[in-house]
């Protein structure tokens, strides 16, 4: 057997294999093509995926970061009024975020061009303020989510009590 340098195949004629059929017909294979761009495809990337995250809800309380890593890398710290939009590889991923002292933790897998926001606020709580005067600090609780896109329905069929 013979390989070209184009990756086709040829068989010396004496042992060139054929193959019978009924009525003595008799049939050679066609020749090989391998190519030599099969081992080297190319594969589109695919469109990449988004992630935002955000800090401007008017109920965070302004102070401390969130600190953001995707993966385990480190990808953002928000301070407040803060917006950032990343790029990622369509797939799973794991979202964390802490503001040193409470964290949260989101898994989501993503499709080619799909955007995920994200919401942090770093909230007070009810006895937040009276650890101020005590200690000189207080907790911020910190709330980080998945903003759900909102689906708008035209006009809902309304029912009507039965009186």
């Amino acid at each position: 057997m013979t390989i070209f340098p184009d990756g086709s195949l040829a068989w010396p004629h004496p042992l060139r294999p054929s193959f019978e059929f009924r009525g003595d017909v008799r049939v050679e294979p066609p020749a090989i093509d391998i190519g030599s761009d099969i081992l080297n495809i190319e594969r589109t990337p695919a469109e990449p995926a988004r992630i935002t995250f955000c800090r401007q809800h008017p109920e965070d309380a302004g102070f401390r970061e969130i600190f953001v890593s995707i993966d385990g890398e480190s990808a953002a710290i928000l301070e407040f009024g803060d917006t950032v939009t990343l790029e990622v590889k369509p797939g799973p991923h794991k979202i964390r975020a802490h503001n040193t002292l409470f964290w949260k933790t989101h898994h989501l897998v993503l499709r080619p061009g799909e955007h995920a926001k994200f919401i942090g606020i770093n909230r007070t709580g009810t006895i937040s303020f009276g650890l101020l005067f005590m200690l000189g600090a207080f907790p911020l609780y910190l709330t980080f989510e998945r903003e759900i896109e909102k689906l708008v329905t035209d006009k809902l069929p309304q029912r009507r009590a039965a009186g």
